[in-house]
């Protein structure tokens, strides 16, 4: 077995296991991948101090977590927008996953990238450079404009791809099914905004099948990213967008890890 690097990191057994039954079945009951939403929160349910600064929130304790729950699902979805103002690995650096102590590349997941319009340079992000150096998967392009040939031909020889759904904005049931036509079982949606709030929104509310949330000891205030869908109507009466069910409260170092079920 190859050694670990300096920078893997370590989640114990003991963190693991209230968080488990909130992860991907082995057996997926439908033909759409098993969907977990996580991402990390202020307590003013903001990401990010503005559009585009990236924003540190999560403790060390929850950042491992998350790399915890990217080695249990197969691929790791993001928005162009992103992409473009974190240039992410969007690989887990897990002790004991491929490239990090593993054999090949068990345990990494696939990166996703929704990039309708093809802003993304794929070439020279964080996820390619990880690719070459076989420390993560090549990533996956969702777009509605045709993709270079270079980038295409770059994709397909690291085993990434690409799919052209030729429609903008993207459709959530129509991406998740195509997904699962590729073989993807699992995807662990991680952001930004305009993504988890589209999937918190009563249109896409039913797609998502857990939902994995740290939240963060600090206020960002106002003018943030913030985590607010659309609302919900029926006859004229506002309602709840949603609720989720199977909930528990898991603490992590100064942060609060909360996992639950969206109800149905």
């Amino acid at each position: 077995m190859a050694l670990p690097t300096r920078d893997a990191l370590t989640f114990p057994d003991s963190q693991r296991q209230p968080i488990v039954p909130y992860l991907p079945s082995s057996s997926p009951s439908s033909s759409k991948p098993f969907v977990t939403l996580t991402f990390a929160t202020s307590l003013d349910s903001n990401l990010s101090l503005s559009p585009g600064v990236q924003t540190a929130l999560s403790g060390p304790e929850s950042k491992a977590m998350t790399h915890y729950l990217r080695s249990e699902h197969q691929s790791i979805l993001v928005g162009v927008g992103t992409a473009i103002a974190d240039n992410p690995s969007l690989n887990c650096r897990l002790e004991g996953v491929g490239g990090y102590g593993g054999e090949g590349l068990s345990g990494q997941p696939a990166p996703i990238v929704v990039d309708p319009r093809a802003r993304w340079d794929v070439q020279r992000s964080k996820c390619m450079k990880l690719a070459r150096e076989k420390r993560g998967r090549a990533p996956w392009l969702v777009t509605s404009t045709p993709v270079p040939h270079e980038t295409a031909h770059t994709l397909e020889t690291l085993n990434g791809g690409f799919l052209h759904l030729g429609e903008s904005p993207i459709d959530w049931r129509v991406l998740l099914r195509h997904l699962g036509m590729q073989g993807f079982r699992s995807v662990m949606i991680e952001g930004g905004g305009t993504v988890i709030n589209d999937l918190l929104s009563p249109q896409y509310f039913d797609l998502v099948d857990s939902v994995i949330v740290t939240i963060a000891p600090t206020w960002l205030g106002k003018g943030g990213v913030q985590i607010c869908p659309h609302q919900r109507t029926e006859n004229g009466v506002r309602l709840p967008v949603g609720r989720l069910k199977d909930v528990k409260w898991v603490p992590l170092g100064e942060d609060v890890v909360l996992c639950g079920r969206p109800e149905r």
